[in-house]
């Protein structure tokens, strides 16, 4: 499985933290979730960060489009 890169983090002063990626905006997390992140995100950064904005591959992108549902 290919690494997540492109993540970046920003924490606010009144404890948001907002997710980019490549630039863009990719969420805000707030309150207890964003307390969540602070302390799950030394272990891998670009991995968690990935994972809690849902951006990242699965790994049954190729096998989906030979499904013959998605044939078109």
């Amino acid at each position: 499985m290919g690494q997540a890169e492109g993540f970046d983090y920003t924490e606010r002063a009144d404890g948001s933290v907002v997710i980019t990626h490549h630039g863009r905006s990719a969420t805000t997390l707030r309150g207890g979730r964003a307390a969540e992140f602070l302390a799950e995100v030394d272990d891998d950064p670009q991995q968690v960060m990935a994972r809690w904005t849902g951006n990242y591959r699965r790994g049954n992108e190729r096998t989906a489009r030979q499904h013959p549902r998605n044939r078109g």
